[in-house]
Parts: structure tokens; C-alpha cells; sequence
């Protein structure tokens, strides 16, 4: 990639020939690069007049302190829908991120007319949407898919379709090219497939994560929202020392207090939703009902369990045991990394607005800037939720595993069975298992 002065340059010598039709409320940095508009402010009227006598500090404080509980009552709205909707929402809020991103690009490059470039950056987001949720559908509900002949083609040839697709936006994007363009166009071709590889590849561990259990999906999500809210607080009435010249109002003192109060909260919440199956089942498809269930029998990890206690803390609360679920113990990793490695994905996100003088990515929530401004760090997190799980919770699906030994063709089931058995045979287990049956 080449610095600004390199692109200032470049539309320099561009400028005399490809900005005739540019507007007038265009504006431009020192290097030439062309600034994003910064968006006008959508503080409710009602908020701006209630809100007029106070500073800009505390006037931003009173406008978050009432829209948050706004979004935390519509987060549980959703949460009680259930995991269909909640897979629909993390698509429609991939989808206004992707937006977000992809006008910013469009905004500084919009001068100079690039061909086609907002209906490919779209068509790749379909196509992309297409592999992925394709692949999920296939994993998850192999039954359905075997049993629907339309599905079934489609899960067969889902690759080569997916492929064949992807194919023909690049052909399309290698015809858009224009001479005097190639190098901005180029580098918007790299800008949609890197937004593709943040949000749209995020997103998808985030609804693998939602079918193995929307515990895996409600408490990561829970702390890295408690993380944002508590360092804020802390950093609000506390915060003296600055965290990182990225984000000058990141303040050590509220980095430090986020993550205190984000590993209770994760204990907490944990504890209240391990006890209850809808949160711990993973999402499947019931043939007889012909409808997803998250209905089971929940595994050792959401069952309770003693712990001893290390004799310093039984020295202090005179317990020797206490009882948890082993998820309370997961939580602490998981609240841990919202809160140490999760801001991360929000400096990213100031480095990559301060490169284009922005101040948010949107003016969508007041107060908050952005659906992407509030959504930086939980991308970060889906990843590692999902490393974490394959890590160390999930083990070979026996059910999965049944389900497509069933789609397969009598003699490759047959010649299964036959190898199943000599193996048990030769390890001298089937005679244990004829005598218990």
C-alpha cells in the first residue's frame, strides 16, 4: 500500500482530467486525499434542549446513560425471540457494517468515479454470505438438507456454485477496469475484500458460536458490552493516566476497573444461565416436529460441581468447598479476554478512523456513533470464542456423526458397520456390549 503523499499525488495528476463533475462540499486533507464528510449530529431534538446547559462531557454522559439501557432491553428483546431471530439480527448488523465501511471507501474515492464499484463491493457480499451460511446450513442441519432434494443439490454442488459466483465479480471487476483508474481501483478491490475478512467472516463465528448454545453467544457478547460500559464509568469519575495515544480518552484507571468488574459479571451471568437449558442446548433440527429445538440433556460442563477452595481464600470466607458449573470456570478466559484483549479491536477501529479524519463510522445511534463503533471489539471476540470452543470444550459430535453415516448408500453403510465390528472385535469390546445388551 502506498502512503497519502503517494495518493495525493495520484489524484493530483488526476485531478485536472476525472474531478471536472466533483462537487463543491468536497473536501481535502493537506496530503490530497480526499476526508470523509464527518455527519451531522442526530442527538434527538428532545435530548439537545433537555441536554443545552451542560457541557459536551457530561451532555455525551447523559446521552449514553439513556440510550445503553435502550439497547441492553432490546438485546434481551431478541435473546427471548430466540436463536433463529438472533442469527437474523447478527445478519442484519453485518450487513449495515459492511455499509459503514464500504461508504467511507466510497466517500474518499467517490471523486473519482470508479466503475461498478458499489454494485460489486455488494455482489461480493452476497457471494460470500452465500458460501458461509450455505456451509453453516450444512453443518448444522444435515437432516433437513438430506431430506429436501433441492437442498441436497444445492449442499453437493454448494462449493463450485460459491466458486463459480465469486468467479464471475471478478471477471465483472477486471472489465470495470479504466485506464488512469487501475491503481484506485485496485485499491478498492482490496478495501472490499478486507471488510469482507472483518465483518463477514467474524459474523459467521458469531452464529457458529450461537449454535452450539446461546450461552456461547449471550455471555461473550454480555462482557464485552459490561467491559465498554465499566471502563467507561471508571474512566469517566477516575481516570487520570491516558491507556494509548490512539484513543487519548482511554484511561488506565478505567481499563483497570473494566476488567475487575467484567470477570464478576462473567461469573455472575454465568452462573444464572447455566441452570437453564435454553441457554445451554445447542440449536438443532427435530425431524418429528419439523422445527428447531434447543431442548437436551446439558453436558458435565452446566452441571453443578464442588471446588475446594486454596487455603487463603478458605482462611478468609471459612469455606471449604463451593459449588460452580465448570462454564463459570470457562467464563473467567472468556471475561478475560473481553476485557484485556477486546479493547483492541476498538483501538483498531480509532486508528483506522483517525486515518480518515472521522470521528465515528456513522451517526446511526446517538451518542455512540456507528452499528461498526459498537461492534469493533465483539468481531475480535467471536474469533476467539470460536478458537476456544474448538480448543478446548468441543469433542466429536456423535449425532452429527450418525446423521450422515445415514446419507450414505446401503453398502457404504454396510461396509461401515462391517469395519465397526472388526474393530470392537479385535479390541475385544463387542462381547462386553453383547453381554450389557
Amino acid at each position: 500500500m502506498e502512503t497519502e503523499r503517494d495518493l495525493g499525488r495520484w489524484g493530483a495528476e488526476t485531478e485536472g482530467k476525472e474531478r471536472d463533475g466533483a462537487s463543491d462540499n468536497e473536501t481535502k486533507s493537506e496530503s490530497g486525499v480526499p476526508e470523509v464528510p464527518v455527519p451531522a449530529d442526530d442527538t434527538p431534538e428532545v435530548l439537545n434542549k433537555a441536554l443545552s446547559g451542560l457541557s459536551s462531557r457530561w451532555k455525551n454522559w447523559w446521552v449514553r446513560g439513556i440510550l445503553t439501557p435502550a439497547m441492553i432491553s432490546f438485546f434481551f428483546i431478541i435473546i427471548y425471540l430466540g436463536p433463529m431471530v438472533l442469527m437474523m439480527i447478527v445478519l442484519c448488523i453485518q450487513i449495515k457494517c459492511f455499509h459503514e465501511i464500504i461508504t467511507i471507501g466510497y466517500s474518499v474515492y467517490h471523486s473519482y468515479h470508479l466503475p461498478w464499484f458499489r454494485t460489486l463491493s455488494w455482489y461480493f457480499l452476497l457471494c460470500v454470505n452465500y458460501f458461509f451460511y450455505g456451509e453453516t446450513v450444512t453443518d448444522y442441519f444435515f437432516t433437513l438438507v438430506q431430506r429436501e432434494e433441492p437442498l441436497r443439490i444445492l449442499s453437493k454442488y454448494h462449493r463450485f456454485i460459491s466458486f463459480a459466483l465469486y468467479l464471475t465479480g471478478f471477471c465483472m471487476f477486471v472489465l470495470s477496469l479504466v485506464k488512469k483508474h487501475y491503481r484506485l481501483q485496485f485499491y478498492m478491490f482490496g478495501w472490499t475484500h478486507v471488510t469482507l475478512l472483518i465483518v463477514v467472516t467474524q459474523s459467521h463465528l458469531i452464529i457458529h458460536n450461537l449454535f452450539e448454545g446461546m450461552i456461547w453467544f449471550i455471555v461473550p457478547i454480555s462482557c464485552v458490552i459490561c467491559n465498554d460500559i465499566m471502563a467507561y464509568m471508571f474512566g469517566f469519575f477516575f481516570g487520570r493516566t491516558p491507556l494509548i495515544k490512539l484513543s487519548p480518552k482511554k484511561t488506565w484507571e478505567g481499563f483497570i476497573g473494566g476488567f475487575f468488574a467484567t470477570i464478576v459479571f462473567g461469573i455472575l451471568l454465568s452462573y444464572v444461565m447455566s441452570g437453564y437449558r435454553f441457554f445451554v442446548c445447542p440449536v438443532e433440527f427435530n425431524n418429528d416436529s419439523n422445527s428447531f429445538t434447543v431442548d437436551c440433556k446439558p453436558s458435565e460442563l452446566f452441571q453443578l460441581q464442588d471446588y475446594g477452595l486454596p487455603p487463603v481464600l478458605q482462611s478468609i470466607t471459612g469455606w471449604t468447598i463451593v459449588k460452580l458449573y465448570p462454564f463459570q470456570i470457562h467464563s473467567i478466559a472468556l471475561s478475560a479476554f473481553a476485557s484485556i484483549m477486546g479493547p483492541f479491536g476498538g483501538f483498531f477501529a480509532s486508528g483506522f478512523k483517525r486515518a480518515f479524519k472521522i470521528k465515528d463510522f456513522a451517526n446511526t445511534i446517538p451518542g455512540h456513533g456507528g452499528i461498526m463503533d459498537r461492534f469493533d471489539c465483539q468481531y475480535l471476540m467471536a474469533t476467539f470464542v470460536n478458537v476456544y470452543i474448538a480448543s478446548f470444550i468441543r469433542g466429536p459430535n456423535p449425532s452429527k456423526v450418525i446423521q450422515q453415516l445415514l446419507a450414505l448408500r446401503p453398502d457404504q453403510q454396510l461396509h461401515i458397520f462391517n469395519s465397526l465390528k472388526a474393530h470392537l472385535t479385535e479390541k475385544g469390546l463387542l462381547p462386553l456390549l453383547e453381554e450389557a445388551a
